[in-house]
């Protein structure tokens, strides 16, 4: 989240369009920005997000937002509404992903959901599922995590991360969000739906998952990957009101306290640490 400063390669309607305004940007930058001809298949296709030339802003061949300039195409910006304040406005991104849950699958089908994990994204995947389906529960490891997902309404069940501790609640749901980031949630998950259930994996990690197939198949689970999601849902769900993640904030911290904001950011129970000019 930012203000533009400087538009190029714009008409000067587009520059006085977006200059001075507050902005959310993607961070999938893909072929049609660069100039490509012809665009790759999946931009043809509308995949943007799956763009075979993409760069992604601080993960891949991009500079991130602790560049000292971050440059985006205006097609990625959205501008941020009056009514969204800038601590709100910083979540949208993440916000957008938890929210692309709701368009790869028909949450209007379940009555109850569980969420795997208990960290920022998870924080946000079940706020957003609870505002469509009636009961979401968070697995976690943290008590003050939970304790903070309580606030929101949603029900918490503490665990240690082991598939016969998560059984001992005999609960099993038709719809299962993992989002553990380790790579023993996917296993978690499956021990915990319902046949043909449906999975959305949310983890990303390094190395390789230990996992057995054959719940997949014997359950006839449907699984689906998820990743960025749709900004401008992101941004009316906060305008409404129906969801707020300011609570997920542990600590502002000035900019020039930068490198003490990236060591406190580390500690335990720490969710989101934000830096303020």
């Amino acid at each position: 989240m930012g203000e533009v400063v400087e538009v190029r390669g714009a008409s000067e309607r587009e520059r006085r369009r977006w200059l001075g305004r507050r902005v959310v940007g993607e961070i999938n930058v893909t072929c049609p920005a660069y100039g490509y001809r012809p665009v790759c298949d999946f931009c043809r296709r509308g995949l943007r997000t799956h763009c075979a030339r993409r760069t992604v802003l601080g993960i891949v061949a991009h500079g991130g937002a602790f560049a000292e300039h971050l440059a985006l195409p205006i097609e990625n910006l959205h501008a941020v509404p009056g009514g969204i304040s800038d601590e709100q406005a910083v979540f949208v991104e993440p916000l957008a992903a938890a929210c692309e849950i709701l368009e790869q699958v028909n949450v209007d089908e379940f009555q109850q959901a569980a969420v795997l994990g208990d960290g920022k994204l998870a924080q946000l995947i079940a706020r957003t599922l609870h505002t469509v389906v009636p009961r979401v529960v968070m697995y976690g490891k943290h008590l003050a995590k939970l304790a903070i997902a309580r606030k929101a309404g949603i029900t918490t069940r503490r665990v240690r991360g082991s598939a016969s501790d998560i059984q001992r609640f005999q609960e099993n749901y038709g719809m299962v969000v993992e989002a553990t980031g380790s790579p023993s949630g996917l296993a978690l998950a499956q021990s915990m739906i319902e046949p043909r259930g449906t999975l959305v994996l949310k983890s990303t990690f390094h190395g390789a998952a230990p996992v057995e197939t054959w719940p997949m198949v014997v359950k006839e689970i449907t699984v689906v990957g998820s990743r960025c999601g749709p900004f401008a849902k992101a941004i009316r769900l906060l305008r409404s009101g129906q969801l707020d993640p300011r609570p997920l904030i542990t600590r502002t911290f000035p900019l020039a306290q930068a490198s003490k904001a990236i060591q406190f950011a580390q500690k335990k129970d720490v969710m989101k640490v934000l830096l303020k000019p």
